[in-house]
């Protein structure tokens, strides 16, 4: 990725169609997504006037088999067909760079994100090539990670810190979340309390099944407590343990990663940002494996939707 890297920008002048939804669908319609993304990284599409009655069919040619955000662990809820509000974090701080659901056996080849209502400032989406993320950490800390990821869980019964065994799997029968579990190469128990306790390790780099590139690709910033700032792994640590937050990061053999470290990896990814900008209307995709994805602060109402698929 070099310095000067911005996504494709779409009007509909340079498609050739009219400024409407349907020029937009008559556009996608003969265009293969992937092999753009594959090449481009990201697509921002502006000026179609899309608003959210036509949201679907519009994800619906961008993304086909939409997922359902099972297994998530960011706060947000689902407004329609596996389409979900963006993390639901407060509008002053910033969400730092992540691939989504990089932590899980399996994630999204790609996302949508759809503006229907901008900030009145701020808001931005920082997007960070993972190339050029991995390149940017220190030789050992890369070599730390070669060996991959410990992710813990601990989701309450219903009530507790962090989000519920429930709200992150979409269901309310123990049987399904197993069933589900069973698949993903997880190890999980069920507490005494209700909750539900799950460890997974997975590789800290990917490399993406068309270009080849290796990426940085896990989420080990964002569930150390470091990741946080200071003043919040502090408090959390007065408060209980690190394998009893709702989440915490250790390497595969179970090495405990320095705060530092984390910080680095946090810093660095938003350092070798490109931000979007939001306006009304706009819908972006992107390749979930190339590109990490964040949110800089805002203020006023901002609501934007995202939809995944494989």
């Amino acid at each position: 990725m070099n310095e000067d890297w911005t996504p494709l920008e779409i009007d509909p002048a340079a498609a050739g169609v009219e400024a409407s939804p349907e020029g937009l669908l008559g556009h996608l319609g003969g265009l293969d997504v992937g092999a753009l993304l594959a090449q481009e990284k990201a697509v921002v599409f502006r000026g179609f006037g899309i608003t959210p009655d036509g949201l679907g069919e519009v994800f619906d040619r961008l993304l086909p088999d939409r997922l359902a955000y099972v297994h998530g662990n960011s706060p947000r809820t689902k407004v329609g067909d596996n389409v979900y509000t963006s993390t639901e974090y407060p509008p002053e701080y910033t969400i730092s760079m992540h691939n989504e659901l990089s932590y899980s056996h399996a994630w999204p080849s790609r996302l949508a994100f759809y503006c229907q209502r901008a900030p009145e400032t701020g808001g931005a989406t920082p997007l960070t090539d993972g190339v050029r993320w991995l390149e940017a950490l220190d030789p050992n800390l890369r070599e730390a990670f070669a060996g991959g990821v410990r992710y813990l869980q601990n989701l309450h019964g219903g009530r507790g810190l962090g989000k519920s065994w429930q709200a992150t799997f979409e269901t309310e029968d123990p049987g399904e979340v197993e069933e589900f579990l069973r698949g993903t190469e997880s190890a999980w128990e069920w507490r005494g309390d209700g909750g539900l306790r799950v460890v997974q390790v997975r590789p800290a780099t990917h490399r993406h099944p068309v270009t080849g590139a290796e990426v940085w690709f896990n989420q080990a910033d964002q569930w150390h407590p470091a990741g946080l700032g200071d003043e919040t792994a502090a408090a959390l640590a007065r408060i209980m343990p690190a394998e009893d937050l709702p989440q915490s990061v250790t390497l595969a053999d179970g090495t405990p990663i320095p705060g530092e470290w984390a910080v680095q990896i946090r810093d660095r990814g938003l350092a070798a940002a490109v931000d979007v900008d939001w306006h009304a209307g706009d819908l972006m995709v992107i390749d979930n494996v190339l590109l990490g994805h964040g949110r800089r602060p805002f203020t006023g109402p901002r609501r934007v939707l995202v939809a995944m698929s494989q």
